[in-house]
């Protein structure tokens, strides 16, 4: 008969990405927006709806305008992010760069969403950034599996927790619910190590941390370009985690794909 102490013979560690994986970033995001966007329809009568398209176009044209878009890229910072994020960690020059651009990209961010809708009005356009930076940094949610499943697994196996991100951006997610950081063994976070998933390097740099071989390991995650691709790059045993049942039509095919977090004591027990 197998024990709870025999289940994880075969895998060692556990790796998680952050994002849309443990933290439901993209719900928190998706809120703020639409908190701050009813406040500009409240205000001029501008359509919710429209107003975030155009926020989020011209964000991301902005943010790909910046002489900083390669090293975002490298460390994996999204333009979302950038629109509530600090920059005040990381030892990188680029961050110093970020720090000085973000106040000016988040007030243009909006001023030029308000402006595709033919609305010129700079005082509502800065206290929509604003705005937003706090709606967003009141929204700190996680699935409602993920501490289930970091409980279960804790003294099990050695947990990881693998993030891109800037440094302060990253740790102020973590701080926002506290009960996370305790489970994990290690924290690893691209904008301070200063490579990005997929690159396989903080990958090997997050197993000698663990002192786990590859064939050992499990990444879990939710994007198939970052955390897929580096785990498979890396020799490690990739599980997607796919909620809303995206297509996969890339070439990357992970190991496991799964619904839920929970759905990973299936795969370890295969594993044994």
């Amino acid at each position: 008969m197998q024990t709870k102490g025999d289940l994880m013979l075969s895998i060692q560690a556990v790796l998680f990405d952050l994002d849309d994986t443990l933290l439901w970033d993209e719900r928190s995001i998706q809120e703020a927006f639409e908190q701050t966007c009813l406040t500009a329809q409240q205000a001029v009568g501008v359509d919710a709806s429209a107003l975030e398209e155009a926020v989020r176009r011209e964000a991301r044209a902005l943010y790909e305008s910046y002489e900083t878009f390669a090293f975002t890229q490298q460390i994996g910072i999204n333009p979302f992010e950038g629109l509530w994020a600090q920059f005040s960690a990381g030892e990188q020059p680029e961050f110093r760069q970020l720090e000085q651009i973000a106040p000016v990209y988040r007030r243009d961010a909006w001023r030029l969403g308000l402006k595709a809708l033919n609305i010129e009005n700079e005082q509502l356009a800065d206290q929509l950034a604003e705005q937003f930076v706090q709606e967003r940094r009141s929204r700190p949610h996680i699935y409602e599996e993920t501490l289930q499943i970091l409980g279960e697994l804790k003294g099990q196996v050695k947990l990881l927790l693998l993030t891109n991100g800037c440094p302060a951006l990253q740790q102020e997610k973590l701080d926002g619910v506290p009960e996370l950081t305790p489970f994990f063994d290690h924290i690893v976070v691209s904008g301070a190590f200063g490579k990005g998933k997929p690159d396989p390097a903080i990958f090997h740099h997050a197993l000698e941390l663990l002192d786990v071989q590859p064939e050992h390991a499990l990444m879990v995650g939710d994007k198939l370009t970052t955390d897929i691709k580096g785990a498979l790059a890396a020799g490690i045993k990739a599980v997607w985690v796919n909620r809303n049942h995206k297509v996969n039509d890339s070439e990357i095919y992970p190991d496991y794909e799964i619904e839920r977090l929970t759905d990973l004591h299936a795969i370890t027990a295969q594993l044994v």
